[in-house]
């Protein structure tokens, strides 16, 4: 009896831990270029997809896993941004970019491009 006292509490600290690591809100999306960073759009996240100002982006797909969080689905449906999940609780996230038609065996492994994601107040 005393171990069900146990893991009950431990499972709701681990459920709500989960939940703190979900993208929310709206951001402004920038991409590193030669050094410095050039605003590309605004992105608003809901549950577990994501959409840009632009309307002529379709609506991206958020896929969390157990270290790393995907964006999904631009208009180059080749391109992946992968973001820690560390990184979703501070104002400004750091994102990579990877392409899927990557030579490497894991297109995870090799970065094509950086940016960031810098929370609108």
């Amino acid at each position: 009896m005393k171990y069900i006292a146990l893991i009950i509490p431990l499972f709701f600290i681990n459920f709500n831990n989960q939940e703190n690591y979900k993208l929310k809100d709206r951001y402004n999306y920038l991409i590193e270029d030669n050094n410095s960073y050039i605003l590309k759009d605004k992105i608003t996240f809901k549950d577990s997809v994501f959409v840009f100002d632009n309307k002529y982006m379709p609506k991206g797909k958020i896929s969390y896993g157990k270290s790393l969080i995907l964006l999904e689905n631009f208009i180059n449906t080749d391109l992946i941004l992968s973001i820690q999940k560390d990184q979703v609780l501070k104002d400004t996230i750091e994102f990579y970019m990877h392409d899927k038609n990557s030579s490497s065996a894991n297109y995870l492994d090799e970065v094509t491009g950086k940016g960031k994601l810098i929370k609108i107040q």
